[in-house]
């Protein structure tokens, strides 16, 4: 069994799902693994994966897992630890095939439940096709060492947001290991709260970008970021305050981002695009909103190595707090080409009987772009945005 532990997943999953059965309980959405890389993947691979998938039915909430969510994330009420302690996965809401080597997968159930799925699902197909290729890693220790050492010179804040693409459980835990112990007081924290509890470690994240998602395809793109904000308002009461800013571009989310959001949020979450204008962006916004950049942070997470943190870095130059959340670069830096994956909201409705809407995410990089063509094109004919690009 490749995942073992119920927590083996990121943070943002947990906090998104609270704020679903409060706000949603009865939204019913579906999922689509997008195989962005094109990965050929070997035959019967779906067949090893729906043996892994029937086993999530057997996890569940630890003794020990319940009580560091109790002690480390005071935003979660007792109503939902206790609805997490009673939470099983149901694994008939995840639908396998294999045609050749396109691997085809969907998960479609209640929001607040099948939320959970898409970090362990990923991070499953990863591990069990490294396993069955035969790969095997090189050089663990020896890599995160050096890349702590740097981002030591750097003095860069930085967290571990890897679990989605790691090479294995195995790599992600011995990476953390290393990291927590090397950082010089550095290393924020990981993304993966099971690591988070192991390694005494603070658990990292806010929202995803399926939470703005769900809120375009309900209220309307021009709503979605003020609407989602405000819902993630109603639940957390200003705790986990990084707003995520790209999911129908950054400039939209700036256009949308009220005085009052901007004042209450800590800060925001560059995850596409240019991380140098978005910083211009970002400086521009708060300055024009009277507010000094200098107390806020930007959470720059997009496809992170050492040269790209320090030609960051070196730009913000302290005008703002810089904080670095680093996936792939960090657990699947192995001697192997990582896979390009990811799981995406592609449909919702409000109740299991109804018919579902298409839900689509630009970005600020056309390559991200997820969802029904025609349904890209309606949003940015609404949005007033270039239509040179095309979906990716």
């Amino acid at each position: 069994m490749i995942i073992n532990h119920f927590t083996d997943n990121d943070l943002y999953k947990f906090t998104t799902m609270n704020a679903i059965q409060k706000l949603y309980p009865e939204a019913f959405v579906r999922y689509s693994f997008i195989n962005r890389g094109q990965t050929i993947f070997p035959k019967r691979f779906s067949d090893d994966l729906r043996i892994e998938v029937d086993q999530f039915a057997g996890l569940s909430l630890s003794v020990e897992e319940e009580q560091f969510l109790i002690n480390r994330c005071y935003y979660f009420d007792p109503v939902f630890i206790d609805l997490l302690k009673g939470f099983r996965f149901d694994p008939g809401e995840v639908k396998i095939s294999q045609t050749g080597g396109h691997l085809e997968i969907q998960v479609e159930g209640l929001w607040y439940r099948s939320v959970l799925w898409e970090v362990p699902l990923l991070a499953l197909v990863s591990e069990l096709f490294f396993r069955k290729m035969g790969a095997k890693p090189a050089g663990v220790e020896e890599r995160a060492i050096g890349k702590a050492l740097n981002l030591n010179e750097l003095n860069a804040r930085y967290s571990d947001f890897g679990t989605r693409r790691r090479f294995s459980f195995d790599v992600h835990n011995r990476v953390v290991k290393v990291l927590s112990r090397t950082s010089g007081g550095l290393f924020n924290g990981t993304s993966n709260v099971y690591l988070a509890m192991k390694h005494s470690l603070t658990p990292i994240g806010t929202h995803p970008h399926e939470w703005f998602m769900y809120h375009a395809a309900k209220y309307g793109y021009r709503s979605a970021n003020s609407r989602a904000l405000d819902a993630w308002v109603e639940v957390y009461k200003g705790d986990l305050g990084i707003a995520l800013s790209d999911t129908y571009t950054s400039g939209n989310f700036f256009d949308n981002f009220s005085t009052q959001h901007a004042k209450l949020f800590d800060g925001v979450r560059q995850d596409s695009g240019d991380p140098l204008e978005f910083v211009d962006k970002a400086l521009a916004f708060y300055k024009s909103k009277r507010i000094n950049p200098a107390t806020k942070t930007v959470v720059f997470s997009d496809s992170l190595d050492f040269g790209r943190i320090e030609t960051i870095r070196k730009y913000v130059a302290n005008r703002m707090n810089d904080v670095y959340g680093i996936g792939t670069n960090l657990t699947n830096d192995v001697g192997v080409e990582p896979l390009n994956i990811v799981i995406k909201l592609t449909g919702t409705r409000e109740k299991k009987d109804t018919k579902f809407y298409p839900v689509i995410k630009l970005s600020d990089d056309p390559g991200k772009y997820t969802g029904d063509p025609e349904e890209i094109k309606l949003c940015r004919k609404i949005l007033h945005l270039d239509q040179g690009h095309a979906p990716g």
